[in-house]
């Protein structure tokens, strides 16, 4: 698993977002799958190999060529500032305090997006999924407009 400094807002480790998947694998440093777009330029994610019984846990995605988002559903793995899934709405209020912006989870009643931009003003965005309880059941981080497709590449 990635260091707790690795992932940020600007990319993972020593690829930024906005670069190539080969900078995503050689950050990454491990076999990292051979999906490929089904369309030049289409989205697409690099999953970490072999995949486990307990979901991506992290994923890297691609579009138009450019490394654009980060996915996590692992308890494990820390997001920039702090958030983890299983910490409460007012977990991530206090660690982000002043900066989340919540909107209503559009497929789980009662959850929600809240939404934390990057405090250094770079454009990088950072997303919590919180379910119907208020716990955070998954994170992503990247750039606009890729944070913001709810489905990932679907």
């Amino acid at each position: 698993m990635p260091s707790t400094t690795a992932v940020g807002f600007g990319g993972f480790a020593t690829a930024p977002f906005g670069a190539g998947q080969e900078r995503v694998r050689m950050a990454w440093g491990s076999d990292l799958g051979d999906e490929k777009p089904q369309q030049p330029g289409g989205c697409y994610y690099l999953l970490p190999q072999p995949r486990t019984a307990k979901g991506y846990r992290i994923a890297f995605m691609i579009e138009q060529d450019r490394f654009a988002r980060i996915d996590v559903d692992a308890i494990d793995i820390t997001a920039p500032g702090g958030g983890k899934v299983g910490m409460s709405t007012q977990d991530i209020d206090t660690l982000y305090a002043g900066r989340v912006q919540k909107q209503p989870h559009k497929y789980v009643e009662g959850g929600q997006y809240l939404r934390v931009a990057d405090s250094g003003g770079g454009p990088g965005v950072l997303v919590f999924e919180t379910d119907a309880t208020g716990r955070v059941s998954s994170w992503r981080v990247g750039v606009s407009p890729q944070i913001d497709y709810v489905e990932g590449c679907s």
